[in-house]
């Protein structure tokens, strides 16, 4: 083989080698870091089981929603009650989700962006194995039917539940 043709094939397989590892490590990174850097729950699960017992209402984030999918998911019961948003159950890692309270059932990006104007904000949502997320006084659950969890940075849904 040419000397010449060997040397450039040989430095086109690291440039790709290398440029699939950068790849790699980028998704891997992103996909990892809102675990690494996770909150701790500051409520316990004694704390989560109390304002369950507590709610008026309940729901369950399942996984096969028709916008959740092997990244983006929930699995648990939900409870909304008169003071807090309570979640027993696991969602997958991501940044930057959000607690909405919904008039109509959502499980894509399309509907939520779709009813996004008349959907409430409740709060942040920083663990992913449970959480409890305070309802401001201004917020009447009994005007909506459906929690969701949304990735504000990348537009994504998560996972949703009706309550009503």
């Amino acid at each position: 083989m040419n000397t010449s043709l060997h040397r450039h094939l040989k430095k086109s397989v690291l440039v790709v080698s290398h440029a699939v590892a950068v790849l790699v490590g980028a998704g891997a990174g992103i996909y990892y870091l809102p675990i690494a850097i996770a909150a701790h729950s500051p409520a316990s699960a004694d704390d989560i089981a109390l304002e369950a017992l507590k709610a008026s209402y309940r729901g369950e984030f399942i996984r096969s929603l028709k916008g959740s999918d092997t990244l983006h998911w929930g699995d648990g019961q939900v409870f909304i009650g008169e003071h807090a948003v309570s979640f027993s159950g696991e969602l997958s890692p991501g940044p930057d989700y959000k607690l909405y309270l919904s008039p109509e059932f959502v499980e894509t990006d399309a509907d939520f962006e779709r009813l996004k104007g008349r959907m409430v904000r409740v709060g942040d949502i920083r663990t992913f194995k449970g959480f409890l997320v305070p309802l401001p006084a201004t917020i009447d659950p009994e005007a909506y039917d459906t929690v969701i969890v949304w990735c504000e940075t990348f537009h994504k849904f998560i996972t949703s539940a009706r309550y009503r």
